[in-house]
């Protein structure tokens, strides 16, 4: 029997997309597919994007940044831009980083409780989860934050999950999956790991996303100035993830995939080690 491997998401930009940097055979068909909003791309290219996504067969998910909303007017606008021209039914709703609040919204719960997500029907959502802390909520307790949007989850008709930044310190993010499930905070957790790259591109986007104390853990590992120029495996990460998973600690259903070291890396890497293991399942059936 073979022994089973965790299943995997995996985030792009709409320029990938547009560039044709993802295409129909690169992944399994109704893989979720992640689209990043870091404030670059305009509504309709992200849009355009997921609409591309959907026609490969792909499940989109569209990052919602609530400070980059201007108004309740513009949410509802691209969420039903999303949903009718783009098919979208799942989405990640996060705070955002800003440098401004652009509007009403300062974090993901004040989008959430607009309503228009149960509105517009989109079935499947996704919130962000930080195992190391997050400066944008002003020192709030995260645990707190994460209760308050797990008791916004029961009372919707859609499915929520957690989704959290990437890191390299694998045994710690499965504490931290455990202490969510210790506080009933009963919603599905996708870990975010980095997928192959060179190391020094790691440091890099780690330094730019605020993971400071796994970038500090990945440094220690790494050791020699000399190994910054080779290539880090994510099985180092991934493999307490996957056993915890298997032994069904801490609600842990998957993990996400920031492929930093290109598309096809990354890809290749997870078909290799069998963690794109559904093939032909109708995307309800895995958008657990």
């Amino acid at each position: 029997m073979n022994t089973p491997h965790i299943n995997a998401s995996i985030e792009v930009s709409a320029k990938h997309v547009h560039d044709a940097k993802l295409d129909a055979s690169m992944l399994p068909a109704h893989t979720r597919v992640y689209i990043t909003d870091v404030g670059v791309d305009p509504v309709s290219e992200i849009v355009a994007a997921a609409r591309m996504v959907t026609d490969m067969g792909y499940a989109p998910v569209p990052h919602v940044p609530a400070r980059r909303i201007e108004s309740e007017g513009a949410l509802d606008a691209r969420l039903s831009a999303l949903v009718r021209e783009a098919g979208v039914s799942d989405v990640l709703i996060i705070a955002g980083e800003a440098d401004e609040q652009m509007g009403p919204y300062s974090q993901s719960l004040d989008l959430l409780q607009t309503g228009l997500i149960d509105k517009l029907g989109i079935k499947h959502v996704g919130i962000g989860g930080h195992p190391e802390g997050n400066v944008a909520y002003g020192g709030k307790d995260l645990m707190d934050v994460l209760r308050d949007k797990a008791a916004f989850a029961a009372e919707s008709d859609a499915e929520f999950r957690i989704v959290t930044q990437f890191g390299f310190d694998g045994p710690k993010f499965v504490a931290w999956a455990e202490e969510i499930a210790r506080q009933n905070i009963n919603l599905p957790v996708h870990l975010g790991v980095a997928g192959p790259a060179k190391i020094t591109t790691l440091i890099k986007y780690a330094a730019l996303c605020g993971v400071g104390n796994s970038l500090n853990f990945f440094k220690k590992r790494t050791g020699a100035i000399a190994q910054l120029a080779t290539r880090h495996s994510p099985e180092d990460v991934v493999n307490p993830i996957e056993n915890a998973w298997r032994q069904g600690v801490g609600n842990i259903a998957q993990i996400h995939v920031f492929p930093f070291g290109g598309l096809k890396a990354s890809s290749e890497w997870l078909t290799e080690r069998g963690s794109f293991r559904f093939k032909a399942e109708p995307v309800n059936a895995i958008l657990a």
